[in-house]
């Protein structure tokens, strides 16, 4: 989509420039949206919204949703919903919000978030103690659910201290059902591709987009994992690059994970 932040008059614009659409469809010939209209919207003033509606609803297929798997819920959001002063009885247990990967989540159903609450002991060694609690309530923006799909964000009410989900603390954790969830790493191996070209750089007019260079050994980037992001270094490159996580990370169902690199440009993490 083509946002139109501040519509001009076409007196003002430059006789000699391009189109904004021609300059889209230069900057992607040769990727996988190459062939992908570009739909000119300005939200402000809703014009051409229906357009996008209409080739979201006619043009791009519904995913395939897997039911029958045990449940994965990515944790993007997490909040207390108890005002100050809140008395004992009316206490309300913490929310988490994200989307549901696979599987179906019921009320009642007894889950578990990994990593979880994460500490290091006295010789400095990462611990990791998995969060245990109970659904007791599921929303879809304000509609009461009795269970919850894949697809759309999804509240989860639980039984765990508001405290732990006060502030978005539990962003990047993975729910699931309790002893049903992968091992929590802080080294993983990974099949990687390396983008043609520099994205989020700027350049100069006529001016070629930085190449990107090979990963290297004890390099550091920045590791996209679900909703996670943090920094880690590479501990090897050959046909696979092993990298290092700063912090302990579950990697749910994910196949994919973007890896960022402050290589070209210094204090700007890039693609």
């Amino acid at each position: 989509m083509m946002r139109i932040l501040d519509p001009l008059p076409i007196t003002c614009l430059p006789p000699a420039s391009p189109s904004a659409p021609a300059q889209i469809k230069e900057f992607v010939a040769g990727t996988v949206a190459g062939e992908a209209p570009v739909i000119p919207i300005s939200a402000q003033l809703r014009y051409n919204i229906d357009h996008v509606c209409r080739y979201i609803a006619t043009r791009i297929p519904v995913p395939v949703r897997d039911f029958t798997s045990s449940p994965r819920l990515i944790v993007i959001r997490s909040f207390d919903v108890n005002k100050p002063g809140e008395g004992i009885m009316t206490l309300q247990g913490g929310v988490a919000g994200g989307s549901i990967l696979q599987g179906v989540l019921r009320k009642g159903d007894e889950i578990e978030l990994r990593p979880g609450s994460v500490s290091r002991d006295s010789e400095g060694r990462i611990r990791c103690a998995p969060i245990h609690s109970k659904i007791v309530s599921l929303y879809a923006e304000k509609n009461p659910l009795e269970y919850a799909v894949p697809g759309g964000l999804i509240g989860v009410g639980t039984q765990m201290d508001p405290t732990l989900t006060r502030g978005d603390r539990l962003v990047g954790q993975v729910l699931g059902h309790r002893g049903d969830l992968p091992d929590v790493l802080v080294e993983i191996e990974v099949s990687f591709y390396l983008l043609r070209r520099l994205l989020g750089v700027k350049t100069t007019e006529g001016e070629k987009a930085a190449k990107v260079s090979k990963l290297r050994k004890d390099e550091t980037l920045m590791l996209n994992i679900g909703s996670t992001s943090t920094g880690g270094k590479v501990r090897g490159v050959q046909a696979r690059v092993r990298v290092g996580s700063n912090v302990p990370v579950a990697l749910a169902c994910l196949n994919r994970l973007w890896l960022r690199g402050s290589r070209a440009v210094p204090g700007c993490w890039c693609l």
